[in-house]
């Protein structure tokens, strides 16, 4: 193994938090195949640089708590980085059952402010439940929300 290579792949791990799809492709791209891929990759996990749990729990906490993102969404970005469904289950709960809730009613008040001026009510209630769907919420929490709320 070339130390060089393994320090340049440690510091982009300790950059940030990265999946094993992203450090694979990242020493792909630095022409490393094959056993010799797999021993760097070993080498990381061994020393802690990158761990799958850690990682989705981090990405699960940031993609929620900063961009308001819902579960759905945020397990298809998991899914994407090719995560195990166990850390992509011990994610979701780093996810808090009120934060997700406030979540939801900050984007549906938030959609109908920018549709007041929308008369038709089922037209409204649809573009407020697709606009929830696509950040990732659960139907029967948007239900929820919209039979409290508007």
């Amino acid at each position: 193994m070339d130390n060089s290579i393994l320090e340049k792949i440690k510091s982009y791990c300790a950059y940030q938090e990265r999946s094993h799809k992203e450090v694979r492709t990242k020493l792909l791209s630095m022409e490393i195949y094959g056993d010799d891929l797999e021993r760097y990759i070993l080498e990381l996990i061994q020393e802690d640089f990158l761990n799958e749990e850690r990682y989705a729990c981090a990405i699960a906490r940031g993609k929620f708590r900063i961009k308001k993102w819902g579960r759905n969404k945020i397990i298809h970005a998991l899914k994407l980085q090719q995560v195990s469904t166990y850390c992509i289950k011990k994610a979701m709960n780093e996810i808090d059952e009120t934060e997700y809730l406030q979540a939801i009613e900050y984007h549906g008040l938030k959609k109908n402010e920018e549709l007041k001026s929308e008369k038709n009510k089922f037209i409204k209630m649809t573009k407020i439940k697709n606009y929830l769907l696509q950040k990732g919420f659960e139907y029967e929490y948007i239900n929820n929300f919209l039979k409290m709320e508007i």
